[in-house]
């Protein structure tokens, strides 16, 4: 089982997560893209997909057209954990010339 990040191994990782925002309660992290189309939109979902199963480590998602919503949290550890910042890194590489902010 992966560790739940104490406090300030969570402060240190986000100071780096840069467009992710903390749940009130510290248990997740959430992040919002929009992008130009359904078709890109879907574009970033793929790669996500492909590397979220990589990891064994799957997103909380949703989807309305151009607009996905994510949130990362590691449920077997009842909160954040190394491996949520891990997937957030691969999130932000896959939305890289993908998003229209």
């Amino acid at each position: 089982m992966v560790e739940k990040l104490s406090s300030a191994e969570r402060e240190a990782l986000m100071s780096r997560a840069t467009g992710w925002t903390l749940a009130s309660d510290g248990l997740s992290i959430r992040r919002s893209f929009e992008f130009a189309d359904f078709g890109a939109a879907f574009a970033f979902m793929t790669r996500v997909a492909l590397a979220a199963e990589k990891a064994n480590h799957h997103p909380e998602w949703s989807n309305v057209y151009n607009r996905v919503g994510i949130v990362l949290t590691t449920h077997d550890a009842g909160g954040l954990t190394a491996r949520d910042f891990a997937l957030a890194r691969e999130i932000d590489a896959a939305a890289q010339g993908l998003t229209s902010q």
